[in-house]
């Protein structure tokens, strides 16, 4: 690899001393004058037609001063999901419905002078319902007799499967070859089905906006967003207002995950603003976001697997049902990535089939969520992989090396099932996945440890698990990101990106990325981001995309104002411009030990000699999807008697091409294990019989902590990924989709049951060992 002068270096994220000292701002941090505070009235109901609805009482409240329902809200169908345009989602949304879907859908906003009145005037909104039917089974959703949950103006604005008359939000196929003689080939079969719960982001910072005027009489929302672009355009059209005239600011956010990928209140706030010209505030309670969020997609898989005595696998049957919730938002691209991003990893399958269906039901909406699909196909996949292993004698991590795609390869799951636009296809560039399994196996002395069933007290026994992985970088041919820089007279620059920094350090990345073009300091790289006035467009923070596809729009841009440079110390210096390079904040002319300083460039070419500002923009998108991978292994030991899984050490090693700043790598990494342990063995949504949420808290809704955490190492394992300037790829996501296979595969060799349905709670793995 080259060496660099910043990219690879561990470089200080540039916000951390602003954040540790509480100087950044939060969306409620930042101070609004004659502020209206907005409550919501949510559906005690999991699915009802309102017949009536009184705010006279509400009204008259003092401090009351306006309250939005379906009767005075237009009826604008829209999608909240902040994807591209036009988005793959139905259009089965508005503000406020005549019909609610979940307990916890909208009815009703009041805006007062204070959150509290606000509160208190929710209590005199009088509401008339007509109950339903609710549907909370997914495998009864597309039944004739099931309840119709969506009605016949909802619809999709891309040509692909909906069918909300039998509660259908998405369904997707794909098949190669012929399964019948796949399996016909086969010596042994595997069947099972496989089970993931839904869950909630739980990032620290609930969803929270507020919107004003400007002096010039514009509307300005800032809000804790991953998509600020999306989010004014689609504010724009359900609220009929010119989008000149919106400006949106993403400022800190405290965690995002995909739940941030929603536009969700920014339209109500919004609105406020715009019928009473004032400004106006909201912040979700945590029971709110819980409820009335977004949550991962719960997810039953059947997947049936043919395979030889050596271990071929000859056929292999996928088959996900997907619970959409209430809503359809990211139905259809989180269902295909349970097979796309899943599928290609052993792509020496010739017979093979993928087949899903996402359906409505009544309860709490899916949405965006960190590993976005591909966990759930996964926890399928890993375990499936670790039987055949076993049942065909292969050492594990000679089969996973094996079989897994290599270098110089394809998958025509890549074209017929890929996130961009059909008949995208790509081969593998770089691809380190079998060092990884071998250094990741050599740190968790797997050998000594697999299959010995080693006691760990009284009555612990030891046992060991792997999973193995491939995600994305981007959606090629659809994500869009762009850059724009200054010179200043000292020779420093202005970094302008519309990339999302949600607590990641992308802006940090994309200085140090910038900041090795241009061979200067990285306190000469002035970073402003996500301000959709003055920033340029970016479709934002999802998909794994910022490193990759936001990274290569700054290195372009940087490279545009490196040639600016040259050509403006070319006539300086009385040089060609052949003849120059950049040094360390000058360029030089090697030959004749000639000079000019960046600073001296600045000051000429601003106030001297053909005068001019020297700026740059670019913009990118790629035409593939480079995957990173990793292997991850689990040790746990499972007490017998009551069936806890204790996790001792967890290992993950990645390739995500060459690390641009490989602490922040590391952070990565480690908080999708901990976010991917905490919801293979706790966390969980529980439902009364009506559909209403129990654990809408941190009390009852357990989610690991500091205390909790197992030994965790990460080996990062270098690669050069050649489509992307400095060989980088993405890391965002794809160590979330291993810790529940991994621990589930652990969990057998330890104790010898097979774990199919998460969270596995003690409960659930004493029966397991019982029956």
């Amino acid at each position: 690899m080259a060496e660099y002068i910043h990219v690879g270096k561990s470089v200080t994220k540039i916000d951390s001393l602003g954040l540790a000292a509480g100087m950044e701002k939060f969306t409620d941090d930042f101070p609004t004058e004659d502020t209206l505070h907005c409550a919501i009235l949510y559906s005690p109901h999991a699915h009802a037609d309102i017949m009536d609805l009184d705010t006279k009482a509400a009204l008259e409240m003092e401090g009351v001063v306006d309250v939005l329902h379906f009767k005075n809200v237009s009826r604008v169908l829209h999608t909240t999901a902040g994807q591209g345009y036009p988005e793959p989602s139905p259009y089965d949304t508005v503000l406020f419905d005549r019909k609610v879907r979940f307990i916890g859908d909208r009815i009703a906003l009041v805006a007062a002078e204070s959150r509290e009145i606000a509160v208190e005037a929710l209590k005199k909104i009088s509401v008339e319902y007509k109950v339903l039917e609710p549907l909370f089974d997914i495998e009864k959703a597309m039944n004739p007799s099931a309840p119709r949950i969506h009605g016949d103006e909802e619809h999709v604005e891309i040509p692909v499967a909906y069918r909300p008359e039998v509660n259908l939000a998405a369904e997707v196929e794909i098949a190669f070859g012929d399964l019948e003689e796949g399996f016909s080939e086969a010596d042994f079969t595997e069947e099972h089905t496989y089970t993931m719960q839904a869950a909630s982001h739980c990032a620290i910072e609930p969803h929270a906006a507020l919107a004003f005027f400007d002096a010039r009489g514009r509307l300005v929302i800032i809000t804790t967003t991953q998509v600020p672009f999306h989010v004014r355009r689609i504010v724009s059209r359900v609220l009929d207002i010119p989008l000149h005239s919106i400006r949106v600011i993403k400022p800190r956010i405290g965690g995002g995950f995909g739940g941030k990928q929603e536009v969700i209140l920014e339209p109500l706030v919004a609105l406020v603003a715009w019928r009473n010209k004032r400004a106006s505030r909201i912040v979700l309670s945590r029971r709110e976001v819980f409820v009335s969020s977004r949550t991962r997609h719960a997810m039953r898989i059947r997947l049936k697997t043919g395979a030889r005595e050596d271990g071929s696998i000859t056929a292999l049957e996928m088959d996900a049902l997907m619970n959409a919730g209430a809503y359809g938002t990211h139905a259809l691209t989180v269902l295909s990535n349970t097979g796309s991003k899943v599928l290609p990893l052993f792509n020496k399958i010739d017979h093979l089939t993928f087949t899903g269906k996402s359906v409505y039901t009544n309860l709490p909406i899916g949405g965006a969520y960190r590993g976005y699909g591909a966990t759930q196909g996964y926890f399928a996949f890993n375990q499936q992989i670790d039987m055949i292993a076993r049942r065909a004698g292969q050492d594990l991590l000679e089969y996973c090396k094996r079989w897994h795609i290599q270098e110089g390869e394809t998958s025509d799951v890549f074209r017929a099932l890929g996130e961009g636009k059909k008949g995208v296809s790509q081969t593998i560039k770089s691809c380190r996945l079998s060092e990884c399994i071998d250094r990741g196996a050599a740190a968790i002395d797997w050998y000594e440890k697999r299959g010995k069933q080693l006691k760990s007290g009284n009555d612990r026994v030891k046992g060991m698990g792997l999973a193995i992985a491939m995600q994305g970088s981007g959606i090629p041919q659809v994500d869009m990101a762009s850059a724009s820089m200054k010179m200043n007279d000292d020779g420093s620059f202005n970094l302008l990106i519309g990339a999302t920094d949600i607590g990641t350090g992308s802006d940090t990345i994309l200085a140090q990325i910038a900041a090795e073009v241009l061979c200067i300091p990285m306190e000469k790289i002035i970073v402003l981001s996500s301000d959709t006035d003055t920033t340029p467009f970016d479709t934002g923070a999802y998909a794994s995309s910022t490193t990759y596809i936001s990274g290569s729009a700054v290195e372009k841009c940087a490279r545009n104002i490196k040639a600016r440079i040259i050509t403006a110390a070319s006539q300086i210096l009385g040089l060609e411009e052949e003849d120059l390079s950049l040094d360390m904040e000058k360029v030089t002319a090697p030959k004749s030990g000639q000079q000019v300083t960046y600073e001296q460039i600045a000051l000429s070419t601003l106030y001297s000699r053909d005068q001019l500002q020297i700026q740059a923009q670019a913009s990118y998108v790629s035409q593939e999807s480079p995957p990173p991978f990793i292997a991850q292994f689990a040790e746990v030991d499972v007490d017998e008697k009551t069936g806890r899984i204790y996790v001792v050490k967890f290992i993950s090693a990645v390739d995500c091409g060459q690390p641009i700043n490989p602490v922040l790598v590391e952070g990565q990494v480690e908080g999708a294990v901990v976010n991917g342990i905490s919801y293979a063995l706790w966390e969980d949504y529980i439902y009364n019989s009506s559909g209403k949420m129990l654990n809408p808290r941190f009390w009852d809704y357990k989610i690991y902590t500091a205390l909790d955490l197992p030994e965790m190492k990460t080996i990062v394992v270098g690669s050069f990924e050649e489509t992307h300037p400095f060989g980088a790829k993405s890391v965002a996501e794809i160590a979330i989709n291993g810790p529940a296979p991994a621990i589930a595969n652990a969990v057998y060799d330890a104790v010898g049951v097979r774990m199919f349905d998460t969270p596995f709670t003690p409960e659930k793995v004493w029966r397991k060992m019982r029956s």
